[in-house]
């Protein structure tokens, strides 16, 4: 698991491939522990293309294409999708690659899993660090009239949709010219009538009960002025026992992409703290 990075998939219990990326360069007589990233709804492993350079000194890294996104299989309509699917999608991963435990980081939606992962698989996490997340969107007291957003992917497209509401996700002053339209490309060979059932799904999942069950050192990190989940809603994470909490001021939604070295920083910091196993 050295030198270039591995791209491959692997075939889930309900016959769904998911694909999958390797990011190893350590060495090989060393052993390494992994960092599993999960990526936000609409995205794909790309996503986190800019955080490699700050972890890949120090850890293995593993990415995927979520069910339905990037270059794995859409579920059919009418199959089971739900987070509880989602979940298991992951450990069958980890069990595909051996990985009894892992550090697991998620962003928006890909941190909802994480969380959920959390609560009902906690041997399988050596820590949690979750970005622009919260226990399911159903918690969302900010943003709650998610049948613009279904209707809006399929009546506009995925590109016709993330660019009119581009401005929840960036401050499009403080991005790199030529960002926006490699997100919203990136984005766009995503299925939108399988996203407007994945948001539908979402928007209708709340285990914020949870939360306190949660044992895995946790790392949160989230935006002040996102329109998507209010301060109030990014709260409810202080619940879980051993976090460390952080606010980027004045950030929308997307800080995993709008600015992903800092957000890289802050958990490599947050990771080096924890002491190998």
């Amino acid at each position: 698991m050295t030198g270039e990075p591995r791209r491959e998939s692997f075939t889930t219990s309900d016959g769904m491939r998911i694909r999958y990326a390797v990011d190893d360069f350590s060495p090989p007589w060393r052993e390494r522990p992994t960092v599993v990233m999960l990526h936000a709804a609409m995205g794909s492993m790309n996503r986190f293309h800019n955080w490699l350079p700050s972890l890949l000194g120090g850890w293995r890294v593993v990415r995927w294409d979520m069910r339905g996104h990037g270059n794995s299989h859409i579920p059919p309509p009418g199959s089971t999708l739900d987070i509880h699917r989602l979940t298991q999608d992951l450990v069958e991963m980890l069990n595909h690659l051996g990985l009894e435990r892992v550090h697991l980081v998620g962003s928006s939606a890909g941190g909802v899993i994480a969380l959920h992962m959390a609560a009902q698989h906690p041997e399988r996490l050596a820590s949690l660090a979750a970005f622009a997340a919260i226990p399911g969107l159903a918690a969302s007291t900010t943003h709650n009239d998610y049948n613009d957003w279904t209707q809006g992917l399929i009546a506009e497209g995925m590109a016709g949709f993330l660019r009119r509401t581009i401005r929840q996700r960036f401050h499009l002053d403080q991005v790199e010219p030529g960002f926006i339209e490699w997100f919203i490309e990136d984005s766009a060979r995503n299925d939108p009538t399988y996203l407007a059932r994945f948001v539908k799904m979402m928007a209708a999942t709340d285990f914020t009960a949870l939360l306190p069950t949660i044992k895995a050192k946790s790392l949160f990190v989230v935006p002040s002025n996102d329109p998507v989940h209010s301060d109030e809603n990014y709260a409810v994470l202080k619940a879980v026992p051993d976090h460390r909490y952080v606010i980027f001021p004045d950030m929308p939604h997307n800080i995993t992409d709008a600015v992903p070295m800092r957000c890289a920083g802050e958990l490599a910091s947050f990771l080096e703290g924890i002491p190998a196993e």
